[in-house]
């Protein structure tokens, strides 16, 4: 791992400080996961942390979002530019969530600390959280309705959370008075502001023990070594363009019209270029995805491809360049609606994977379910108490060359949890009926896709905002090389009368007393034809009740 590794440092050195590296990540994560309140992270596990050099780049992730991870890159870049490293000062904590500035989405606030030792920034400590509202025109703050960001909910542009350790209580009072859940919404800021404390400390300690010259020049180090590793991992792919096209069901606005996401990838060189010319133009509803979101899903799609032993840092996204045509889905102007990229995101993920699996049949399995629910409910409580819940619900992963898909796990770019019931009946009037694997959703195959899940909602009170966001209701997760199809994905709701109301891949409606949601969610797609399949291996699907008999 450590060959050409200057001889000026010691390769175990660093080594061991890489592991360290990792460890402090996964510390902050446990701290963010452990001290946040919204049942999103705590449950979900919604929300990221990471280290940064003092450059900006990434040092190291904790196991957590890719999509939180890459997207926090532009977010330390912007405190960067706001703030020059000769104004920062020891106890400064920024905050930003606006996708115009360097965000991704409302919800997802960032906080960034800088890192100091020996009187200079080391690096950058930071953290990333979906809160489970940030104000807007419905509960949860992904309403699939918005046509333009002003009504998504509350924009933060790069602002001290903390000036030199003292706390901006006009931001605090201002996020509070904007949002439906203040207390949970601002407990999860500081348990941000927790983690990135960890992190700083932890880099602190490190740096006592290697002294601060040593310490910044493994951090370098390191970032050159994985650089070289990826690009020689690239080297391994014939090299070509290679493309792909899928589609999105819709934007939310307009039900019947869907939406294109095209691709080539050229890999040349020891490097992956993308080119998503013949994309669909910027769309009216939500599902616009500004060019972090893009880069999220191309740092994913390389590190799926490329030799896992390498170590995920900065180094190992710089062989990888993105064309993004403005003013198109992946690169929309300002005001344009973002609240809905995480749907864009992992179909944009998952057609960088497709295309490049005519050349590594061994790496790229077959579709996944290409959707993640994402399920926001809010109203009151009988007790007159606010509340906003929320719920990603996932559908199956792909086949591959040696396994079946898995059901019922989140794929290509994101990582959460669905909500457990406990948790959801706890916080909110609602009760879950019903949760079990959809029978028959995988693709069929030598190798069957992974299952999609099927859950049911009852409300216990009236007037419950439901937001729903889903995915591949209109079209299937493609089988690979004569494997089949994964089913599309449904929902519907069924209101206390027995009256049925089909739900077009999104909406944002109200529910009531009585009224149930019912969601069945896509399947992984099959690899290879289903005639390879071993018998032993159908008998026991059958008996598993995971596919249906003929007839």
């Amino acid at each position: 791992m450590t060959s050409g590794t200057p001889s000026s440092l010691d390769p175990i050195t660093v080594e061991v400080t890489r592991h360290k590296l990792d460890g402090i990540a996964n510390e902050m994560q446990s701290t963010l996961l452990r001290s946040s309140f919204s049942p999103i992270v705590k449950e979900g596990l919604d929300a990221s942390a990471g280290l940064f050099t003092a450059g900006g780049a990434t040092l190291a992730q904790a196991c957590a979002i890719p999509i939180h991870l890459a997207t926090l890159i532009p977010g330390v870049e912007t405190a960067m530019k706001t703030w020059p490293a000769e104004t920062m000062r020891p106890g400064d904590i920024y905050a930003l969530n606006d996708p115009y500035l360097g965000g991704t989405h409302l919800p997802d606030i960032m906080v960034i600390q800088p890192v100091f030792h020996g009187g200079r920034i080391i690096a950058f400590s930071a953290a990333i959280t979906h809160h489970q509202d940030m104000g807007g025109l419905s509960a949860g703050s992904v309403p699939t309705h918005a046509t333009e960001i002003f009504q998504e909910g509350l924009r933060i542009p790069p602002l001290k959370l903390y000036d030199a350790g003292v706390l901006n209580e006009t931001l605090v009072a201002m996020i509070r008075q904007n949002v439906r859940i203040p207390d949970t919404v601002m407990g999860d800021v500081f348990a941000q502001v927790a983690a990135t404390h960890v992190g700083a400390r932890r880099l602190c300690e490190l740096a006592d023990r290697l002294g601060t010259e040593t310490a910044t020049a493994i951090f370098d180090e390191l970032l050159d070594l994985s650089e070289r590793m990826t690009r020689r991992s690239l080297a391994e792919i014939p090299p070509g363009t290679y493309r792909y096209v899928d589609v999105l069901d819709n934007d939310g606005i307009d039900l019947n019209k869907p939406i294109r996401i095209e691709v080539a990838v050229t890999v040349r060189d020891q490097s992956i270029h993308l080119d998503f010319t013949g994309t669909s133009p910027q769309v009216r509803g939500p599902l616009n995805c500004v060019p972090s979101g893009t880069l999220a899903a191309a740092c994913f799609a390389v590190r799926a491809v490329t030799d896992p032993k390498i170590p995920t840092n900065g180094g190992c996204f710089r062989p990888i360049s993105l064309h993004l045509p403005e003013g198109s889905l992946l690169n929309p102007k300002e005001p344009a609606a973002v609240n809905a990229r995480t749907a864009t995101i992992k179909r944009v993920a998952g057609s960088i994977l497709a295309a490049l699996a005519e050349v590594l049949p061994d790496r790229v399995p077959a579709a996944s379910s290409g959707e993640m629910v994402m399920l926001a409910l809010g109203g009151r409580t009988p007790s007159g108490a606010a509340f906003v819940t929320a719920d990603q619900i996932a559908g199956g992963s792909g086949a591959s060359r040696y396994l079946d898909g898995v059901d019922v796990i989140e794929t290509d770019a994101t990582n959460g949890m669905n909500l457990p019931a406990e948790a959801l009946e706890l916080e909110s009037p609602i009760r879950l009926l019903q949760v079990a694997l959809r029978p028959g959703s995988g693709g069929a195959g030598e190798h069957r896709g992974g299952l999609g899940t099927i859950r049911e909602f009852e409300m216990l009170t009236d007037e419950i905002s439901m937001s729903y966001r889903g995915e591949r209701h209109f079209s299937q997760p493609r089988g690979l090389f004569g494997g089949e199809d994964g089913q599309s994905a449904r929902a519907v709701v069924i209101r206390a009368d027995g009256t049925q109301e089909p739900i077009p891949s999104k909406i944002v409606s109200t529910l009531h007393r009585g009224d149930r949601l019912l969601i069945e969610t896509a399947g992984g797609a099959g690899y290879n034809p289903p005639a390879g399949r071993a018998a032993a291996a159908t008998a026991a699907d059958l008996a598993d009740g995971k596919v249906l008999a003929a007839g």
